[in-house]
């Protein structure tokens, strides 16, 4: 597959960002946004590197080091329940774009994004349709998205004990609906999510 990358490259750009997020769909914990420009999209070590949601949860562990290790300048950040609930989740997680790419430690030169268009960015910045599967930086950053939530939704399982969060991550599955009837809302649950609003309401 030709990536994205090859006719950047081609054109003389080299730093090149891909960002990504993990969390939209969960109605429990924080939305996380990661930004890397890799030392080489090509290189052999990121051969394996594809979507997050296509690889397993070993291979994407094995990959999270792999992707830093290539990695000329990385970012994640957390975008907690209370800023999704204040402004909205898609405002939520384009506020945390801009924020992990203006936080770079390496300035880059273009940014490919998945899906979303970055409003306000200074940089050259191009949305790519269905992006973690035609840009390996897009990729990358999808992998050290979702492995650092699914890391902080087993941390938080231990402090919220009987929500299932390490095994479902928070997403709106039968078990998470059950416990949330009978132990009740959390404060790492978005309030503005439907189903928790019906729950409070009720």
């Amino acid at each position: 597959m030709k990536h994205i990358e090859s006719t950047l490259i081609a054109s003389g750009i080299k730093r090149i960002a891909g960002v990504d997020e993990a969390g939209r769909g969960p109605c429990a914990g924080p939305l996380v946004v990661a930004a890397v420009i890799l030392k080489d999209p090509f290189a052999p070590e990121l051969s394996e590197v594809r979507d997050s949601k296509e690889l397993s949860e070993a291979l994407r562990e094995k990959l999270f080091d792999v992707v830093i290790e290539q990695a000329l300048s990385y970012l994640i950040i957390e975008i907690s329940v209370e800023e999704i609930d204040s402004f909205g989740l898609h405002k939520s997680n384009l506020e945390g774009m801009r924020r992990a790419i203006n936080s770079l430690e390496i300035v880059p030169e273009y940014v490919l994004t998945d899906g979303y268009a970055i409003e306000g960015l200074a940089i050259p910045n191009l949305a790519v349709w269905k992006g973690d599967q035609v840009a390996v930086s897009i990729s990358a950053a999808s992998i050290l998205a979702k492995v650092y939530r699914d890391r902080e939704m087993v941390r938080l399982d231990s402090r919220y004990p009987g929500y299932g969060l390490a095994k479902h991550k928070g997403y709106i599955t039968a078990a998470h609906t059950k416990a949330l009837g009978e132990l009740g809302v959390t404060d790492i649950h978005r309030k503005s999510f439907a189903n928790i609003a019906a729950l409070i309401n009720s």
